[in-house]
């Protein structure tokens, strides 16, 4: 009774042994005598004990491989060193088991030379400025290069470009230099838009200056204008009103005396009286006489 335990015992643990399960974004290569026999996915398995084994466990996901700098040479014979990242996905678990040996050496050195080959095509200034350019070409370049492998280029990128240090300190010089350049252009354009506004400020001010000057010469001419108008009427009202009250001599002789009074203040240096006035200077004198007669006083 008790080998039959023994027994059942040794069952059931070569059972859990031989049991597998596959987490998710996994592969299983089960090889049976030696052999290729399956891919196993996401679950739960069971392999033949002393017959199948589990070779190699994949991942499925995305990989990243930072490859250390490469020395490439340019067209115009520029040596620098140039880093690249290349993200891959395994698509195929068999083919990237049977496919190549080391496979992660293969993409490396496949990117090496590969990178070499488009740099050497390119000068210096087309390598620091055509980075996707760059990315784009070694992308598809190796994702066929390592399709029969069962692997998927997905990007490559250029992480670092470093030029030698001379090359450096002369492209520092000239980026010094353009800002330079820059600056002096920036300056004398905020120095012409400075002087153009000035010159419209003035310009203005001197438009505005006269038109007040036309303005206040209309107005002042304006106003005596109107002042001329008002005398005017002023007079012609009065001489009116003189016509209509008629009047008599006396009171014309009067006026006749003040204006003569007026005219005789000592400021003109000639007079000329009308021969009317001799009548009046007549009537004047026998009005003095009347006054003065003594016949009169008593």
């Amino acid at each position: 009774m008790g080998w039959i335990i023994a027994l059942l015992v040794i069952i059931v643990a070569l059972i859990v042994a031989n049991i597998r399960i596959v987490s998710q974004a996994h592969a299983c290569i089960v090889e049976r005598f030696g052999a290729y026999n399956a891919t196993w996915g996401v679950g739960i398995h069971f392999k033949v004990p002393f017959i199948d084994r589990v070779s190699r466990m994949i991942s499925l996901k995305e990989h990243v491989a930072d490859f250390p700098p490469q020395p490439v040479i340019t067209k115009d014979n520029v040596t620098m060193q140039i880093d690249t990242v290349v993200y891959y996905q395994i698509t195929d678990p068999k083919l990237f088991t049977y496919g190549v040996e080391r496979p992660m050496m293969a993409i490396e050195n496949l990117t090496a030379t590969t990178l070499r080959n488009i740099i050497g095509d390119l000068e210096l200034d087309e390598t620091l400025t055509s980075r996707d350019t760059i990315n784009t070409k070694m992308r598809a370049i190796l994702d066929e290069a390592t399709d029969p492998w069962g692997i998927k280029i997905n990007r490559v990128e250029l992480k670092n470009i470093i030029p030698p240090r001379e090359i450096q300190d002369a492209m520092e010089k000239q980026m010094k230099a353009e800002r330079e350049r820059r600056e002096a252009i920036l300056r004398a354009e905020g120095d012409k838009k400075s002087a153009i506004l000035i010159a419209e400020g003035e310009k203005e001010s001197a438009i505005l200056r006269a038109d007040a000057k036309k303005e206040a010469a209309i107005r002042e001419a304006e106003g005596q204008a109107e002042a001329i108008v008002k005398v005017q009427e002023a007079i012609a009202e009065g001489i009116r009103k003189i016509n209509e009250a008629a009047p008599g001599e006396a009171y014309l002789t009067m006026k006749s005396l003040e204006a003569l009074e007026k005219a005789s203040d000592g400021k003109a240096t000639k007079i000329i009286i009308p021969s009317d006035f001799q009548g009046i200077a007549g009537l004047a004198t026998g009005i003095k006489e009347v006054l003065t007669d003594p016949k009169t006083e008593k």
